[in-house]
């Protein structure tokens, strides 16, 4: 049973591995079909590569051969350009020639027919053969025209002439007299009483110049005559009058600052007088000082204390009420003496120091009221040229004069103030410490103090305290 068991077993067992080599085989032969697949469309692949490689070196050929004939179209079109553009700047060089031409033609044709104007000549139409219908034909037709006409004017016109003709005196009054035109730029003018180079003064009218001092050159000129010297005015029009220029004087000035300007200058006079003041109220008690301490040196080294104090008492100044007082307290501990000679120097500051604080607040106020004006000048200035423009220079000269003197004044008033107060207060400083000097002398002459000996004494040990002993009288 055993056995038979084990044949059918082994029967199964070949049966199966009969089935799985057949299965096998089916499956290699499915493997190969595929293989044979892939190999195939590889190929194609391959193929179809290979041909769009061809297509796409063909198509960078043609794209490459497009490419450099637009680069040469470019280049083309580049020099071109340049061609053109040097073409565009000569044709705007010639235009810009033709126009200077033509202005020149025009300024010319303007200045011929000024220049026959004065000779009371028309200027001459162009000829008939001219273009009508070229502005710049016709100007320069008559230019051609009218310059002989020009040059004989011109030739006239530099000539000297003596005519007959009316002027202006320098009272005002017209008058009738010889004129020598000599050319188109002096005239001279002598009749009796009046005679002087003459000026424009206004349109086609003259007048003698109020600044010439030599009417014998005209006198002479008018009679024929050749002068040792020429004395003349020259002008380049008689369309204009030509206004003397006034000589500036301080008071002219100071009325063309304003009112702020009077203040200023009655501010600096005030300073002015204060400083003045002040510096021979400062001589006077210096040279007091010095005196009184030589008159009384002797009386104090004698001991004689009363007559020097007698001499203190009528000088009647600060450098006698110091000294007095010092020479009064005597008797007192120095460190006391010192206190009232500093208490009596105290009492003569405001005398020393007057005026002092006044004058530098005006050195300071000056400036400031300069710049008030400037202010104002600037302000005044602005209004004029809102109403009328600026076409003319003489409306806005009054308010920039006002702007700029009141500065000027301003400052002409600050600095020497400001200087001379600094000198005037470091003056006072140094007569303060003369008279504590003097104060300081009288004492070591009254208790017999010598600065020399003093001085080669060894200190006193910071122990024990000093006191100096007054010398009796």
């Amino acid at each position: 049973m055993f056995r038979i068991s084990s044949w059918i077993c082994a029967l199964l067992i070949l049966a199966s591995f009969s089935h799985a080599q057949a299965d096998s085989g089916e499956l290699v032969k499915a493997y190969k079909r595929e293989f044979a697949f892939l190999a195939a469309e590889k190929a194609a692949l391959a193929k179809r590569i290979g041909s769009l490689k061809g297509e796409t070196e063909q198509k960078t050929a043609a794209a490459k051969a497009e490419v450099d004939q637009l680069q040469g179209a470019v280049m083309r079109t580049a020099v071109e350009s340049e061609r053109l553009e040097q073409m565009l700047s000569e044709v705007e060089n010639a235009a810009e020639n033709v126009q200077e031409g033509t202005e020149a033609v025009s300024q010319t044709l303007e200045r011929v027919a000024s220049i026959l104007e004065k000779q009371g000549v028309e200027l001459p139409e162009p000829p008939g053969e001219a273009d009508k219908g070229n502005p710049q034909g016709l100007e320069l037709a008559q230019l051609q025209k009218a310059m002989p006409l020009a040059l004989s004017a011109l030739r006239a016109e530099n000539a000297v002439h003596v005519d007959k003709g009316p002027f202006f005196a320098p009272d005002g009054t017209r008058r009738e007299g010889t004129i020598v035109r000599v050319g188109g730029i002096a005239r001279y003018a002598a009749t009796d009483g009046a005679a002087g180079a003459l000026a424009p003064a206004g349109p086609g009218r003259l007048k003698i110049w109020p600044k010439s001092t030599h009417p014998e050159v005209a006198r002479a000129l008018a009679d024929g005559k050749q002068p040792d010297h020429l004395e003349v005015f020259l002008f380049e029009t008689l369309d204009k009058d030509v206004e003397q220029q006034q000589d500036k004087t301080a008071l002219g000035i100071i009325k063309a600052g304003g009112s702020i300007a009077w203040v200023i200058v009655g501010l600096g006079v005030l300073a002015g007088l204060m400083i003045v003041l002040r510096t021979v109220m400062l001589l006077l008690l210096a040279a007091n000082t010095e005196r009184l301490v030589n008159r009384i040196t002797p009386a104090v080294q004698s001991g004689e204390i009363d007559k020097a104090v007698a001499i203190c008492r009528k000088s009647q100044s600060s450098a006698g009420r110091v000294l007095r007082a010092t020479l009064e307290n005597l008797d007192r501990q120095r460190e006391h003496l010192e206190d009232i000679v500093s208490e009596s120097i105290l009492h003569e500051t405001p005398q020393l120091d007057r005026f002092a604080s006044t004058i530098m607040v005006m050195a300071a106020v000056a400036p400031l009221l300069g710049l008030l004006g400037t202010v104002t000048g600037m302000i005044s200035t602005f209004d004029v040229i809102t109403e009328f423009g600026t076409g003319n220079p003489k409306l806005l000269s009054g308010g920039i004069s006002e702007a700029l003197i009141t500065t000027e004044l301003g400052l002409i008033v600050a600095i020497p103030a400001l200087l001379l107060g600094n000198l005037l207060s470091g003056w006072s400083e140094g007569i303060k410490d003369d008279l504590d000097k003097s104060s300081l002398r009288i004492t070591n002459l009254a208790t017999g103090i010598r600065v020399s000996e003093a001085s080669m004494r060894p200190p006193a040990p910071a122990t024990k305290a000093t006191d100096v002993s007054p010398v009796a009288s």
